[in-house]
């Protein structure tokens, strides 16, 4: 056997990309995410999503690209956020850093690496860094005034006081020391009106203290050098050139580039070695560090500049961090390092009325995202197609559901399904499942206008993201499926079908190559709406997706009747999206409203009511004023056991209904109508289950997913397998459709469903001769909001109430 740690570092090195002599090889950053807080989704389209549309569309183009992102976990705000939950800074960063990379996951952004900057790897880069600058006479000693917290008895970071803002005009009374969230002007603490400690709300005041500068005057010729040529050469947004040019005009002066802290970057130096390194010199080292966790060899990426393109992706307010300071540092370090060519930068998404904002709760979350009934489809494509490219852009209910329902739902949705529900109708009406062959394409009109049409938007769909326009791409990506739906319509096909079966063969393998084409451009945009249409389509889901040049892809879509082989069988077509109701939109409105501090006192409240509504009409949660009959011997009960109480009264609590995972699902083996799960309910063994659900759900649907489940039924044998509980599910009221019940995303599997002041403990086992489930069944449905509830009381579980996608008002069993 070899040894471990370098057989790990062989396979390490074995996965981890490196550029390829003679092919375009892209380093791509989204801005470092703040550890101290959930991403909110103008966070998520500011950077990461930004960046992951671009990554994606390198790949598809044969691009050899990696996607380098990570938290960003030292200084102040790490701090006080820990100051504030009573823990340690590394606690804080371990919790956020999960919830991150849990929010990510769901968005489906491609990392190659997605790491942090508090590991041993940011510490030998950043000192690197710093010893090459102290050894070229770029850092100097100054004293400088700080704020110090007598109560505190410490310096006072920037974002550890707060105060009026000293510009002219501006006057926010909760400007912070660093800069004020208002005028964007950044600050010293010290120029403050009114300061305060945002610890102990008293009044600092001012002491020196000792600490190292960045000689950014001395850099400015290179760094001015550096701008001018590659703003131009790597086509740099307005709003980055704009920003960049008022630091420059405003004069650079020297930066401190260390903080009286504990939690960062050790500076090496001994008349500094109390200190750590200020967040804004060590973050952006964070994209070095976090490449060099991704493969040993990361200087091949970042001391590479003639192989190397860097595009850096950002919301407004990074933009000097990464045009002035970052630059001038590996500037001084006179080592040849791969600068950025690009920037893209995004303005703001507001929310609704006002602004998203961490720090006071307002807007909509990673994780509220991902309790809605709305794929991430839908959520990315909103995102995308509202990117706050040129001015800030505003997040409204209304205006997502617009775009569902008139871009998603009625272009691209209906025209897929259309072509794919044509093709699969049985022969006589449709083509049986199998695309059809096109001869003589050429020489149809229509079919030869349509190609020259989409390979114009192919090659602009290219130029726009290329430039990294992102929104525009995705514009034109939709406005190829719009040109699909007039083809469509023009062609009648549903008439040719009858009238002339050549020229309706080549309408349909036509519009069936477009579907292909729809699922490569968009999938930089909606990778899990690409794999579901390659999957209806027929394809592995492995199939690379290709947009490249070499390969002669681009070149193919003018000919979109040759993207698919005649004779190759499609898969199953369903749609693809679901309408958004209006009662949907309130719903969410009223939710989301508020800040999330709001919501948490609205729930409160709401608890409350539906508890002095149980104590009015005084039910009881499984205690009974009978008394109960004598127990047969050898039936001793464990001790508060609802079961014991045989004559309890007939309540919800006397149901066991817990979150279970699928873990697996197949069919009966002899029984069409029925599948056969395994359910993990928290116990050390799945339960199997058995369910009469094939005519509702597909198979592929019931694959890894929270359900609720009733564990306390009596096991029966259904065709032969001992079924051990029932999954819940609603339907509508002529039981045509049948959807599953819900759990929240956070839900804990193995948890209780629990019904607001039904508290009591459930039957081990439900008597069927006393018909407990079938009496409480009646008062199970799921409301207006599609909220499954026991009369109007909701499933609930530690991450939020229970639902269904979309039966109001439907019976649950």
């Amino acid at each position: 056997m070899g040894d471990h740690s370098a057989t790990a570092a062989a396979a390490a090195a074995a996965t981890s990309k490196l550029p390829i002599p003679g092919k375009r090889n892209i380093l791509i950053t989204s801005a470092l995410p703040y550890v101290n807080n959930v991403p909110h989704l103008g966070n998520i389209i500011g950077c990461v999503l930004s960046a992951d549309v671009f990554a994606r569309y390198c790949r598809i183009r044969g691009y050899n690209a990696i996607y380098i992102c990570g938290t960003d976990e030292y200084g102040t705000a790490t701090e006080t956020k820990a100051l504030e939950e009573g823990c340690s800074p590394k606690e804080i960063c371990d919790k956020y850093h999960a919830i991150h990379k849990d929010v990510y996951k769901w968005f489906n952004i491609s990392f190659d690496e997605f790491g942090r900057t508090s590991s041993p790897q940011q510490t030998e880069v950043c000192q690197a860094i710093f010893r090459k600058l102290l050894e070229n006479n770029w850092l100097t000693e100054n004293t400088m005034q700080q704020l110090y917290c007598d109560t505190c008895k410490r310096f006072l970071a920037d974002r550890l006081v707060e105060g009026n803002c000293p510009t002219p005009g501006c006057n926010y009374d909760s400007a912070r020391g660093d800069q004020c969230e208002k005028c964007g002007k950044l600050l010293n603490p010290t120029e403050l009106l009114e300061p305060k400690c945002k610890v102990c709300s008293n009044t600092p005041h001012i002491r020196d203290t000792n600490h190292l500068f960045l000689e950014l005057p001395l850099l400015k010729d290179r760094l001015e050098e550096y701008i001018s040529h590659m703003s131009v050469a790597g086509g740099w947004s307005q709003n980055a050139i704009h920003a960049t040019n008022a630091w420059l005009r405003e004069g650079l002066r020297q930066r401190c580039i260390t903080r009286d802290l504990k939690w960062g970057v050790p500076v090496p130096h001994e008349k500094f070695n109390d200190k750590v390194f200020y967040v804004w010199f060590d973050a952006p080292i964070g994209y070095v560090s976090i490449t060099s966790c991704h493969t040993p060899e990361w200087e091949k990426w970042w001391k590479n500049p003639e192989n190397v393109e860097l595009y850096q992706f950002m919301g407004k307010d990074n933009v000097p961090f990464h045009t002035v300071m970052f630059p001038s540092t590996l500037l001084g370090t006179g080592e040849n390092w791969t600068l950025m060519k690009t920037i893209s930068v995004t303005e703001y998404l507001n929310y609704e009325a006002g602004k998203f904002s961490k720090s006071k709760g307002v807007g909509v979350f990673g994780n509220d995202v991902k309790d809605t009934n709305i794929p991430v489809e839908v959520w990315r494509y909103y995102l995308l197609a509202n990117r706050p490219e040129v001015s800030d852009t505003l997040f409204t209910w209304v205006d997502l559901q617009a775009k569902l329902n008139g871009e998603l739902l009625s272009n691209l949705g209906n025209f897929i399904n259309r072509v794919l529900s044509f093709i699969a109708k049985d022969r006589g009406s449709g083509y049986g499942s199998i695309i059809p062959d096109a001869q003589g394409a050429d020489s149809h009109p229509s079919t030869k206008a349509l190609g020259e049409r989409v390979g114009n938007y192919v090659e602009q769909y290219i130029e726009a993201m290329e430039k990294v326009k992102l929104k525009q791409g995705l514009k034109i990506a939709m406005a190829i499926s719009g040109e699909g739906n007039a083809y469509l319509q023009e062609s009648q096909f549903w008439k040719l079908y009858k009238e002339d079966q050549h020229s309706c063969s080549v309408v349909m393998r036509t519009s069936a190559g477009l579907v292909y084409l729809l699922a490569c451009l968009l999938e930089p945009f909606m990778p899990s709406f690409s794999l579901e249409v390659l999957k209806q389509l027929n394809f592995p889901l492995e199939t690379q997706i290709s947009l490249s040049d070499e390969k002669g892809d681009v070149e193919k879509a003018k000919r979109p009747w040759e993207i698919l082989p005649a004779g190759h069988k499609i898969g199953t077509p369903t749609p693809l999206f679901r309408e958004l109701k209006d009662d949907e939109v309130e719903f969410y409105r009223g939710k989301y409203a508020g800040s999330q501090a709001d919501r948490i006192v609205k729930a409160e409240a709401e608890a409350q009511k539906i508890a002095a509504k149980l104590k009015e009409t005084k039910i009881s949660g499984g205690n009974s004023s009978k008394k109960d009959r004598p127990k047969k011997s050898g039936e001793a009960k464990p001790k508060g056991s609802a079961s014991a109480s045989a004559d309890a009264e007939i309540s919800v609590s006397r149901l066991d209904i817990r979150v279970g995972l699928i873990t697996k699902a197949q069919k009966h083996p002899d029984a069409d109508s029925l599948y056969v799960e395994e359910i993990d309910i928290g116990e050390p063994q799945p339960r199997t289950v058995v369910s009469g659900l094939v005519q509702y759900i597909p198979l592929e649907e019931m694959q890894n997913r929270k359900v609720c489940v009733l564990c306390n039924l009596k096991p029966a044998n259904m065709r032969g397998i001992k079924s051990q509980a029932m999954v819940l599910a609603a339907s509508n009221s002529d039981h045509t459709k049948v959807e599953l019940v819900e759990p929240p995303q956070g839900a804990v599997v193995g948890e209780r469903v629990t019904f607001p002041g039904h508290e009591g403990l459930a039957d081990d086992v439900l008597n069927p001769k006393k018909k407990v489930f079938e009496t409480v069944q009646v008062d199970l449905h799921t409301d207006k909001e599609l909220v499954a509830c026991y009369k109007d009381l909701p499933f609930t579980t530690s991450a939020g109430v229970c639902r269904v996608s979309s039966i109001a008002e439907g019976s649950i069993r």
